[in-house]
């Protein structure tokens, strides 16, 4: 295992984690003094493109500005979302992800979703691929207006059982987008391996 992830997964329940954006390297090297985590997000598509959504950002688009980070990261784990039908079938998923960390030499990939990719996610980790996962708001799949996510307790159940599958199938970390306090703070108290908040709660291991 990655000796950055080995101190990541140290960090659960005795400090916060820091996780930063970057999109290109002048950003990336002020970040990278801070974080423990970089992440070259797919959300370059609304911030740096203007897309409506992160669906239309390519996975030529996600390498080109990874190697960009990749030139200002020096101490933190470096982690590239996979873009939008990246990861539709397992073949297409393993041939992708190789890709990504061949092309910008990332430390992981991330991937959004829960029950719905566990094969997905089997594939890479059976292939020493390092894997971060991504549930709550699903920037990707997400239609109509984005609401937080866990509100109901059929919601917090699923989440729950979904954040227990990603662990089980081998994800390092799970990001945990737009998901209410009380069930954030839930997932991450039932989980072993670290949360990672995006405007979700102060309880997650890290935002």
């Amino acid at each position: 295992m990655n000796s950055k992830i080995k101190k990541i997964l140290k960090k659960k329940n005795k400090s916060k984690i820091i996780c930063l954006t970057a999109y290109s390297k002048n950003i990336a090297e002020e970040v990278d003094k801070y974080a423990d985590i970089t992440l070259v997000g797919d959300s370059l598509g609304s911030v740096l493109y203007n897309y409506e959504t992160t669906r239309k950002v390519t996975l030529i688009n996600m390498i080109d500005h990874s190697r960009s980070v990749r030139l200002g990261v020096k101490k933190s784990l470096m982690v590239v979302d996979m873009p939008y039908k990246t990861y539709s079938s397992n073949s297409s998923t393993l041939k992708n992800a190789k890709k990504i960390i061949k092309e910008t030499k990332c430390d992981a990939v991330k991937l959004e979703g829960g029950k719905n990719i566990i094969n997905q996610i089997k594939i890479l980790v059976k292939n020493k691929i390092p894997v971060m996962g991504h549930l709550g708001l699903l920037p990707q799949t997400a239609k109509g207006k984005f609401k937080s996510k866990g509100r109901t307790t059929k919601e917090k159940k699923q989440l729950i059982n979904d954040a227990l599958l990603l662990q089980k199938s081998g994800v390092f970390s799970i990001v945990l987008e737009c998901v209410k306090s009380f069930t954030a703070k839930q997932i991450s108290q039932t989980l072993k391996i670290p949360t990672i908040g995006i405007g979700s709660s102060v309880y997650c291991d890290g935002q």
